[in-house]
């Protein structure tokens, strides 16, 4: 038996997913996470799911893993000291950025710039130059750099070393020289350089991404080092370990340690990455997601079974040129605390959270403020006479003492406070569905909704009544979803260059041969780690935008698409986009910004997950008859065992459907079957 494991790695949990190639059966596990080294929750969480299943850790073949070291070290500002080496004269690009300061007119007067990844301090000019067509205009001073290296390497500060010469994404002649020269005096010391990371033009950004791939460089290839050390040890040394990046894509372990720019957010492209397996085979190629856990939730649209991924990566107020999946977070999860301000007496909900400690009132760990979960509990959608997850027990009494601050404050009851409370939730992920779907030109009705996190589920079926997006979707194993995206996407690598040029002024066959020297640039990393050029499939993107605007849209194509439709394909493609967000387009002045070829390792089938038994009735599914609280009165109703429904099931709302990971509610008026994916599907009952 071959088997693959997907691994997630949050914040409070770090959940696990195995996967039984051959038959399709899953197994998953839940363990703390450990913050100090996430490495040893992945270990330990191997460990449990290896004994509970019974499998042997030799016969797992395959790690995907979705990380947040990357993220965190920028959060925490916990990342490596960075030397900085540019071009004379501009040591300041960091500091002068965008000019940008955030807020209204008057934002500079409060704004306070937090300190920069790479310090004036720490950073050194070199004599050279290169000019806006690649070519040298100043040779480098290769004495006058060594000497000026050598100090810096004097002061012992300096832990990663970043160099990004003005126009180097033309020419990256002077780039590898000095690279050399840090070689012999840094030693084995991580060296990022800009043509490498992100061969762009626009020198802040490129500067920018490269320090950031030198910031987290350090903590990113110590933590893939000693995991992949750790995992061959215990399943031999054909195991292949690769890391989910934030366009969904892998990459191996090698190439992660190298580039962990890329990785900044893997952790939610994951849960996309599942949304996609799951709802492409079960033939919904248009999709909203949204991820509810804990603090936070992200929301994502897909069409075509594709992401949408913008060409830039936003960690608190670092933003980098690296692909990232379109992914915008609203502060409202499962934690969420609401509270009513003395001024407005107007009921408020959220950002703030209980988190994992003290958690939510009903979790019994010291949390007293009510929370969103704690609502859910008042209203019944949390039952808590049944022990949801096999393990968890929820306290009623203490939710109803939380939720009733809130209708004292207030002056109302305390159900009429825990709906106010759900409902303002789910008003919030609603504002952000909005954002990446009307405000971008998508209509939600032409959409299938997909729910999923812990409490995704549980506000499903009311967000699929405020969007209109049917049918609502709930996937197998929703709380652990992120881990099964990482185990079912494709290993990935990309190479880009800028090309700026008018549509007008190329042909197809020019635009062919630039691509074919991306193709064969992006396929290195892949073979280099032993995938076969037979077992690679490729795509490409041009960045297109009208002349004299700052605007880009990406447009993806194949060779064979570019063949039979030509240029026509891009600047088509690229009018349609532009209309449809800007409400008009232009005849002519197409300028291609930027190329790029996106090549994917094709990846073994996996046989579809087993369903249960076709004998049972939907009375042998009922774990219990429960009741719950919606739109002012209460609704009788039962809780179902997911595990054993099947195809031929419906079950009809008022209902609760429970697994190990979540709950499912299905509202009044609202029906629930099975695919034959394993989705639970909920529809307006007709």
């Amino acid at each position: 038996m071959s088997y693959r494991l997907g691994v997630d790695v949050g914040g409070t949990f770090t959940d696990l997913l195995l996967i039984n190639e051959q038959t399709g059966q899953t197994y998953t596990a839940k363990v703390p996470s450990t913050p100090h080294d996430s490495s040893v929750g992945v270990l330990n969480g191997i460990a449990r799911i290896c004994d509970e299943s019974g499998v042997t850790p030799t016969d797992i073949k395959r790690v995907m893993h979705g990380t947040t070291v990357a993220t965190n070290a920028v959060l925490t500002g916990k990342g490596a000291k960075v030397g900085l080496v540019t071009t004379k004269g501009y040591e300041q690009t960091l500091q002068v950025a965008r000019s940008f300061c955030p807020g209204g007119l008057g934002g500079w007067v409060s704004f306070v710039k937090k300190p920069l990844l790479a310090t004036l301090e720490l950073t050194i000019g070199a004599d050279e130059r290169i000019d806006a067509k690649g070519n040298v205009v100043r040779d480098l001073d290769e004495a006058a750099l060594r000497v000026d290296m050598q100090k810096l390497a004097d002061k012992g500060e300096v832990e990663a070393l970043t160099i990004c010469f003005i126009n180097s994404y033309l020419s990256d002649k002077h780039e590898q020289r000095a690279k050399a020269i840090a070689q012999e005096i840094f030693g084995d010391m991580p060296i990022s350089i800009s043509s490498e990371v992100v061969p762009e033009m626009q020198e802040y950004e490129r500067t920018e991404t490269t320090v950031v791939n030198s910031y987290v460089r350090p903590e990113v290839a110590k933590y893939v080092n000693n995991l992949q050390q750790a995992l061959k040890a215990r399943m031999g040394d054909d195991v292949q370990l690769s890391i989910l990046r934030s366009d969904g894509g892998l990459a191996s372990g090698r190439a992660s340690g190298d580039s962990p720019v890329n990785l900044l957010m893997s952790g939610p492209a994951g849960g996309v990455a599942g949304a996609i397996y799951f709802c492409s085979r079960a033939g919904y190629d248009n999709i909203l997601t949204f991820d509810m856990g804990g603090t936070s939730t992200d929301v994502a649209l897909i069409q075509n079974s594709k992401a949408k991924v913008r060409r830039e990566t936003i960690v608190g107020d670092v933003r980098v040129r690296a692909p990232s999946v379109d992914v915008r977070t609203v502060g409202a999860g499962g934690g969420s605390i609401a509270f009513v301000p003395e001024l407005t007496k107007a009921l408020r909900v959220g950002p703030e959270s209980a988190g994992a400690v003290p958690g939510p009132a009903a979790y019994m760990k010291g949390g007293t403020e009510p929370t969103v979960c704690d609502a859910n509990v008042v209203l019944g959608y949390l039952p808590s006479d049944a022990q949801l997850g096999g393990a968890m027990a929820i306290d009623r009494e203490a939710a109803v003492t939380a939720v009733k601050k809130v209708a004292d404050a207030m002056g109302i009851d305390t159900m009429e406070a825990a709906e106010g409370i759900i409902k303002i939730a789910n008003e919030a992920m609603f504002g952000a569905l909005r954002l990446v779907s009307v405000e971008q030109g998508y209509d939600p009705r032409d959409f299938a909704l997909v729910g999923f996190g812990g409490a995704g589920p549980l506000h499903a079926n009311a967000l699929g009544i405020l969007t209109d997006a049917w049918p609502v979707i709930v996937p197998p194993g929703p709380g652990v979803l992120c881990a099964y995206g990482d185990a079912t996407t494709q290993v990935q690598d990309e190479a880009t260059r800028t090309y700026l040029t008018l549509a007008q002024k190329t042909t197809s066959d020019v635009l062919l041969n630039d691509l074919a020297e991306l193709r064969s640039r992006a396929a290195e990393s892949l073979i280099a780690d032993g995938i076969a050029e037979a077992d690679l499939e490729v795509t490409f993107q041009a960045d297109l935008r009208y002349a004299g605007q700052a605007f880009e849209i990406s447009v993806d194509f194949t060779e064979q698409d570019l063949k039979d439709q030509g240029l026509a394909l891009l600047t088509g493609h690229f009018d349609d986009e532009h209309e449809k967000l800007f409400t008009f387009k232009l005849d002519d002045g197409h300028e291609i910004l930027m190329i790029r070829a996106v090549v994917k390792a094709v990846s073994g089938e996996i046989a579809e997950r087993l369903q249960g038994e076709e004998n049972f009735t939907l009375e042998d599914c009922k774990i219990q008859n429960t009741r719950f609280f919606y739109e002012g009165q209460w609704h009788e109703g039962a809780l179902y065992d997911r595990s054993k429904l099947h195809q031929k099931l419906v079950v009809a709302g008022p209902a609760i459907v429970s697994e190990m990971d979540s709950t499912t509610v299905v509202l009044p008026g609202y029906q629930a079957n099975i695919d034959a994916v394993g989705n639970l599907l909920i529809n307006p009952v007709k």
